[in-house]
């Protein structure tokens, strides 16, 4: 395990699957984590069950209201001195079908656009700022291989657009800000055993199915996920910095 002791991450849509898994593992790395989640605390306090007291904040944001993420960074400064990585990995997965109404189309894609991108963007910036005068920090992105080569379920076409326009953002920062000390890396994850993955199951016919198109059979776990944050917040790898990589059982290979 590479050691976090000292720093404080700060993680988002903390309370299940790739969240929760995440705030664990950096949490077992010795960091502070302050865990952002929406509603549902008790998964971000399960989350963190192993990690003292004094090294766990826990905060809420609705990510749907305008303005909120840049709240949700600001109220993290509140409970914490400085940030020195941020997790950028809440975000809603909800269907824009070409075949439905107008309606369902505009309001879904609203809606994705506000919580994955637009409040996404607004902590990463809060991030960039509070980084510049202080030396630097990391920003850790968590992108989709559909926003790579879109979704195989039409009805995602706006999760997948999300996914890509957050892997943009995150690597215009890294393009700008290296050399004053700001690093930023994409993860972008193949099907993830989460609640996301059951609904992707349906779509497909069902889990067996489902792992069955997979070159190794399984579903990623999100602890591998978490250990790959871990490691990108470390600092160990900076030449990295810039860099969208690929979780997938190498059933996606570009």
């Amino acid at each position: 395990m590479y050691d976090l002791t000292g720093k404080s991450v700060l993680v988002t849509g903390a309370s299940r699957g790739i969240g929760a898994a995440t705030a664990k593992a950096v949490g077992e790395a010795g960091a502070v984590v302050i865990s952002h989640f929406g509603t549902y605390r008790a998964g971000a306090e399960e989350a963190l069950a192993g990690v003292p007291k004094e090294r766990k904040h826990f905060l809420a944001a609705d990510l749907s209201q305008p303005g909120s993420g840049r709240a949700l960074f600001r109220a993290a400064l509140a409970v914490v001195p400085r940030i020195d990585i941020l997790v950028n990995n809440a975000a809603i997965n909800v269907e824009t079908p070409f075949e439905g109404s107008d309606e369902t189309w505009d309001a879904n894609w609203d809606e994705t656009m506000q919580v994955n991108v637009f409040e996404a963007a607004n902590i990463i910036r809060e991030s960039v700022r509070h980084f510049l005068p202080s030396g630097g920090g990391v920003i850790i992105s968590m992108s989709s291989w559909s926003g790579q080569r879109g979704s195989a379920i039409p009805e995602l076409s706006a999760y997948a657009a999300s996914k890509a326009a957050i892997k943009a953002v995150t690597q215009t920062i890294a393009q700008n800000y290296a050399k004053q000390g700001i690093l930023a890396y994409v993860i972008s994850p193949g099907i993830v055993k989460t609640r996301m993955a059951e609904a992707a199951a349906i779509q497909r016919g069902g889990e067996d199915k489902l792992k069955g198109a997979l070159v190794l059979g399984e579903l990623v776990p999100p602890s591998d996920i978490g250990d790959l944050v871990v490691f990108l917040a470390s600092g160990r790898s900076r030449h990295l910095t810039g860099a969208t990589i690929d979780i997938n059982g190498a059933s996606y290979v570009r």
